[in-house]
């Protein structure tokens, strides 16, 4: 197996960036999901899953401060008055862009039911630090793209769709496809000098139906998982060892569960 994809998220729910290399540190990617677009009124960090016209809008780094650029090419760099008035415009409503470093757990919002934007709002607490939905790093694999695909071969399968920060190239010998890394939990995955415990299967949310730039909106990507796979798709991981991973990177995963491992409840998230 082998690393094929490295995406990073500066913003939360904004598109990210691909990357040939990155440093793993013991939270994370380096520089993903070190901000977010904080509302005004309630003081909850924005997700697609509210607002999904976040993903038209893209976050990349300049000297270490986040580049935003809005749909219509207009763009902001790093905090300030001037970046909050831009997405408060953008937005139609007071927003501003705020570090998670340092602000104490980020605070969003889920529908109750995935297909329906009108059912009930859930609210949970994300990790301190990033605005991550449940650990540190997400990994998918291209067998379960392929095996998602053929159960609903219209749909587009893209990795852009289900956001993860590491995409591994792999097979089942001798039985074609198959969601590979559902047996990777409480095992130890090496990617490049990083080692990596996946820790849950992540639990899709709202987030897979949306419209992204070159990908239409599609419920029926969300229903797949649910009637062929419990609804989760690529697994959490937790960083054991930090380090640094590419693509091409070698990927192995031990033959043993690690026995330390601790069961985690599963969360409703993308």
């Amino acid at each position: 197996m082998e690393v094929v994809g490295i995406w990073r998220y500066p913003v939360k729910s904004l598109q990210g960036e691909a990357l040939d290399a990155a440093v793993v540190e013991g939270d994370g990617l380096e520089g993903d999901r070190l901000w977010g677009v904080r509302d005004g009124h309630t003081g909850r960090i924005l997700t697609a899953r509210r607002r999904p016209e976040l993903l038209h809008a893209a976050a990349s780094y300049r000297d270490a401060q986040p580049v935003i650029t809005l749909p219509d090419g207009r763009m902001a760099e790093g905090p300030g008055p001037t970046t909050d008035r831009l997405l408060s415009e953008w937005l139609g409503s007071p927003v501003s862009l705020v570090a998670a470093v340092g602000e104490g757990p980020g605070r969003a919002e889920y529908f109750e039911d995935a297909t329906d934007d009108t059912s009930q709002a859930i609210e949970w607490t994300m990790p301190d630090s990033r605005y991550v939905d449940a650990a540190a790093l997400l990994v998918l694999t291209t067998a379960s793209l392929r095996s998602a695909a053929a159960l609903h071969p219209s749909g587009t399968w893209e990795p852009r769709r289900f956001r993860p920060n590491i995409l591994v190239d792999a097979m089942i010998e001798n039985n074609g496809d198959g969601w590979v890394e559902d047996a990777w939990v409480g095992h130890s995955v090496r990617a490049g000098s990083a080692v990596l415990r996946p820790s849950q299967g992540c639990i899709r949310c709202t987030m897979v139906t949306r419209e992204q730039p070159g990908l239409h909106a599609d419920r029926d990507v969300f229903r797949t998982l649910v009637r062929h796979h419990g609804a989760t798709f690529g697994v959490w991981c937790d960083v054991t060892a930090s380090g640094s991973v590419a693509v091409g990177d070698d990927v192995s995963v031990s033959a043993e569960a690690d026995q330390n491992t601790e069961e985690r409840g599963v969360l409703p998230l993308g």
